[in-house]
């Protein structure tokens, strides 16, 4: 018996959780189980190659919003080709209408709803042992052999702590991302989310998360990131974990937490603030900050309380924040969500993600959708299309702010620039708006662009908005741009180079005998400091005001910062440096 269970991912970095936890669930019948991974971008032939070579006897596929579409059509190619083949599906785009999924797809034998371990368990064991009846297993909807649709109750929750650790050889993971999960469910009630539905809130045991955790520490894993909806919910379970991962620091690995910034009491902060720079990331989900939409989608954030915290881990200077809105909620039209954009762009997040709602299936905003006004796509992700307070002309203007928020902020290339031409504006919204119309007049929106095609467009684009500062314009560019790399070949924006060969000689001459700047450069000639290094003259305090200063700049690529990638610098006058 060969049982698949197949993952469809969004990218190849990513794994997926859900199949290593089933397999690993079900350790009885491992040599009976296969897992098949791949992702949305390979060709469907392929994929379909691939699984028709492993000749399955019953094949399990993952359903997300991002992969659903892809699998309902591989699942009715497949079926061409292995008509006789049981096929099941779980996940969270096929628990909450199981029926309607049979109904749509009668390739499909049935639908494994809600969490899946035990479930699975059942499973395996009546296709491989044959001694259960299906309608004997809870939580499944399944097509019996009269064609019938039977739908079985719901199963109850498990205890998080049964699942086994499902990481052990990390071959297995090289270069993806490690997902990790400590708590089910969540004690929110918002409107647009599938977590809402799940009350039951649980965590699993902290002795075995504590074992689990070292496991990662030890084998240097890049990042694991924590899937639980909103991980500081329980305060002793995140302090716990937190203080566990500050005391086993291994200097490397990274932990990426989902909270709410609200719930944060005065011990975590204090944790927090001194754990090493890179140690954790958090994402903050805000959505709005209009109270009335607060108010309808059930959220209990207080915005007042999240800046505060939001700013005080700013100030700690080693957390890399992530915060989140949501375009198309109810009561939010283009001002209402322009005036959320402000608000939270003024706590300067590492990111800030603009996205848009997806009506999910079986969420209260689907069940409430004729009272919003809410029309959304067919297909998966169901993202909205426009509701009755923000029409669809709206909606594509938010679509080219986002965009130019992508690339230009939250890319994380062009902090100093974007720092000195919002002045140019009354509002950030209204600087990335007119960047996104900007890039619409001229075409620019449906061309293919280099990392160095854009800092020129946003050169034009802030000698058009402001040209008396074009020169300093130009000179944040530059350095910019020599934050990031070592760039050997200087864009034609960046104008002559500045430095003149004695004092470059002088310097690297200077530095290679006493090392009054770069650390970490001692076994290094003065040749070799200079190839991994760069020098700029400034005209303007590119770092601060942008007010007329001459400054030289020395770029040290050896030291970045950890949050931000950014190369280490030093300003030095010409006294100081020659």
């Amino acid at each position: 018996m060969n049982i698949v269970l197949t993952a469809i991912n969004a990218k190849y970095i990513h794994s997926n959780l859900a199949v290593y936890s089933l397999k690993a669930y079900a350790e009885k019948y491992k040599e009976h189980i296969t897992i098949a991974e791949y992702t949305i971008n390979q060709q469907m032939d392929e994929i379909l190659m691939d699984l028709y070579k492993k000749q399955p006897d019953v094949l399990c596929f993952s359903c997300y919003i991002w992969n659903l579409t892809y699998v309902e059509t591989l699942i009715r190619e497949i079926h061409k080709i292995l008509p006789d083949l049981p096929i099941w599906v779980g996940g969270p785009e096929v628990s909450y209408d199981s029926k309607d999924v049979l109904l749509r797809l009668p390739e499909v034998t049935g639908v494994m709803k809600g969490e899946g371990e035990e479930m699975f368990l059942e499973l395996a064991a009546y296709y491989i042992d044959g001694n259960r009846e299906l309608s004997e297993t809870a939580g499944i909807t399944f097509r019996n052999s009269e064609g019938g649709i039977v739908d079985c109750e719901w199963r109850r929750i498990m205890d998080l702590s049964k699942v086994p650790f499902v990481y052990k050889d990390m071959k297995e993971f090289a270069n993806k991302i490690i997902y990790y999960e400590t708590s089910r469910g969540c004690p929110f009630s918002c409107s647009y989310c599938l977590s809402s539905i799940d009350k039951c809130l649980r965590f699993r045991d902290l002795d075995l998360v504590k074992q689990e955790l070292q496991f990662f520490l030890d084998e240097k894993v890049p990042q694991v990131k924590f899937v639980d909806r909103t991980f500081n919910c329980k305060h002793e379970h995140s302090l716990a974990i937190w203080k566990y991962i500050q005391e086993h620091d291994n200097g490397v690995t990274n932990f990426h937490f989902e909270i709410s910034a609200d719930l944060l009491n005065e011990e975590e902060l204090q944790l927090i603030s001194k754990m090493r720079p890179g140690l954790i990331q958090l994402e903050i989900g805000v959505q709005s900050t209009n109270p009335d939409t607060i108010r309808e989608i059930n959220r209990t954030m207080r915005f007042e309380k999240v800046a505060k915290i939001v700013k005080r881990i700013n100030s700690f200077g080693n957390v890399h924040q992530h915060l989140d809105l949501i375009a198309g909620l109810p009561f939010e039209d283009y001002e209402s969500f322009g005036k959320s954009f402000n608000d939270v762009y003024a706590l300067c997040p590492e990111q800030l993600q603009l996205g848009f709602l997806k009506v999910l299936k079986g969420s209260y905003m689907k069940e409430h959708e004729q009272e919003y006004g809410l029309i959304h796509k067919s297909l998966p992700p169901y993202e909205v299309l426009y509701t009755k307070w923000l029409p669809y002309k709206d909606v594509l203007k938010l679509k080219r702010i986002e965009e130019m928020v992508e690339v230009y902020y939250n890319s994380g290339q062009f902090t100093y620039t974007l720092s000195q031409l919002v002045k140019a504006f009354a509002t950030p919204f209204a600087m990335y708006e007119a960047m996104g119309a900007y890039y619409e007049e001229n075409g620019l929106h449906v061309v293919s662009h280099s990392r160095v095609s854009r800092y020129e467009i946003l050169l034009q684009f802030a000698l058009q908005q402001d040209a008396k500062r074009g020169e300093l314009y130009r000179e944040l560019l530059v350095f910019d741009l020599y934050l990031r790399e070592n760039m050997k070949n200087r864009p034609e924006f960046a104008g002559e180079y500045t430095m003149e060969k004695e004092e470059l000689s002088a310097f690297y001459e200077k530095e290679s005998k006493e090392h009054c700047y770069l650390e970490g450069y001692e076994m290094y000639d003065k040749r070799q400091l200079r190839k991994m290094t760069h020098m700029e003259r400034f005209h303007y305090d590119v770092t601060e005001d942008g007010t007329r200063r001459e400054r030289v700049i020395l770029f040290d690529y050896r030291n970045r910062n950890p949050l931000n990638y950014q190369a280490r610098i030093f300003c030095m006058t010409d006294l100081e440096f020659l």
